[in-house]
Parts: structure tokens; C-alpha cells; sequence
């Protein structure tokens, strides 16, 4: 085990922080309003007494950008995570489908499948995850009977007060930077880092934002507003939910 430097930690973040704002930029520009109209439920617009062209797309493209952007920066902080414990465990990342880092410790094979909070899946999620795992235990112990393997679920923040899973711990938060740093104060050291070029980045975004903004509601007032100004809900009710291949056969 390695001593964890922090000015490694802090020069990776700020050499590959900018690919995290890039891949925002890039799913905004390439987002397309009839794929978020198709997504969301036109009858809460409706419900709600949502008026304006301008509000239906503000919340629809809000709703894409939070989703999105977890999705992105959980996949950023996956790599942030693999970067610490190679340094520490001469971790690496794992080659197995459905683990994301492997280590060894004390006579211990980890893998570990790496999440972005704790509350990330289903049952059937869940499911797919010990799965997973015991394809992973059964692939490893192919070429060593006697490998002792953990199976880890490491949540990059949040809490879990029962790690215990049976089958599989559960690390989030605190617990999980701990484990593969051995740094228990690992998950607040680096949040000042992630700040780099932050507003400078998102200056960048949000010239983008404006732009995908007035583009849709352009769009969506040319096909889904009546003459008078109204939204043609029967028309936008169709374009999310008609049943195509019924209508080819008529």
C-alpha cells in the first residue's frame, strides 16, 4: 500500500475535469426536441396549467440536462476513483462485464462495481448487479480455485448504514473513498478540486443552454401552437403517444 498524494489526486482533476464539461456541451447540442417530447408526459403539462411554448420546454430540457449530467459526471468520477486506488492498491480496471475496478488486498481479490449515489437501481437492477458478481467470482476462480474474492458496490456519495448485503458489501460516500484510498478524509479533499475552471466552463454551457432554449421553442411553437398563440394539445398528445402502426393501417 502506497501513501495517497494529494497533488496527483489534484492534477488529474484538473487535467481531465474539462472532458466532464465537454460531454455536457456535446449531449445539449446534440439533443433533439422531438426525443424529449417523445420521454415526457404531456398530460402533467397539462395537469400543471403550463401555457407557454417556452415553459414545457424549459422543464423538458432541465429534466434531460439533470439526468444526463449525472449519468456523465458518475462515469467521470468512476475513472477519478480507478486513477486513486491504482495509485494506492495498484488497482486497475477491471476487463470482467459489470465490474468496473479490481484489487487485491491482503490476500483478497475486490471487484468492484462503481455507482454514481446509492439509491441507482431496481430490484431487477440490483438483481443484474449480484449476477454480475457471481459470474465475476466464477470467471476469476476459473484459473485460481482458491482465490478469495470480495464483491464491493461503491456509491460515490451518499450513505448506506447496512453495508451488508449478504452476498456483497455496499460502500457509499465516506466508506468508499476510504476503501480504496485508505484516506478516511478523501471524500471532502476532493471537492475543491472539481471546481477548477468551473465558471469558466459553465459560461461555455450555458451559451449553449440559451441557444437549445430558443431553438426548441421555435420548434415547438411552429408544430404544436395553434394560430392564436395556444398549444394544440390533441396534436401534441398524438406526436408522444398515437399508435403508429395503427395508423399505417388505416
Amino acid at each position: 500500500m502506497a501513501t495517497l498524494n494529494l497533488q496527483d489526486v489534484v492534477k488529474y482533476v484538473e487535467d481531465n475535469i474539462a472532458t466532464f464539461h465537454q460531454k455536457r456541451i456535446n449531449a445539449l447540442q446534440q439533443l433533439k426536441l422531438a426525443k424529449v417530447l417523445s420521454k415526457k408526459n404531456p398530460y402533467l403539462f397539462k395537469a400543471k396549467f403550463v401555457l407557454t411554448a417556452q415553459d414545457i420546454i424549459k422543464s423538458l430540457t432541465d429534466a434531460f440536462i439533470s439526468s444526463q449530467e449525472e449519468t456523465i459526471f458518475g462515469d467521470w468520477l468512476e475513472g477519478l476513483a480507478i486513477f486513486v486506488n491504482e495509485k494506492v492498491y495498484n488497482g486497475r480496471k477491471s476487463g470482467i462485464p459489470g465490474i468496473d475496478l479490481e484489487f487485491d488486498l491482503k490476500n483478497i481479490r475486490y471487484i468492484i462495481t462503481i455507482k454514481s449515489g446509492p439509491n441507482w437501481g431496481n430490484a431487477s437492477a440490483i438483481n443484474k448487479l449480484r449476477a454480475d458478481f457471481k459470474t465475476a467470482m466464477k470467471t476469476l476462480r476459473t484459473s485460481n480455485s482458491q482465490l478469495n474474492v470480495i464483491a464491493i458496490n461503491g456509491c460515490c456519495y451518499g450513505r448506506d448504514n447496512k453495508p451488508d448485503k449478504g452476498d456483497y458489501f455496499k460502500y457509499c460516500g465516506q466508506k468508499f473513498w476510504e476503501f480504496i484510498s485508505g484516506d478516511s478524509q478523501l471524500y471532502t479533499k476532493i471537492i475543491e478540486p472539481l471546481g477548477h475552471q468551473a465558471k469558466e466552463r459553465n459560461e461555455e454551457f450555458l451559451e449553449s443552454y440559451a441557444k437549445t432554449i430558443n431553438i426548441f421553442t421555435k420548434e415547438f411553437a411552429d408544430n404544436f401552437c395553434k394560430d392564436d398563440g395556444g398549444i394544440d394539445w390533441i396534436k401534441l398528445v398524438r406526436f408522444n403517444s398515437e399508435n403508429l402502426s395503427n395508423k399505417a393501417e388505416q
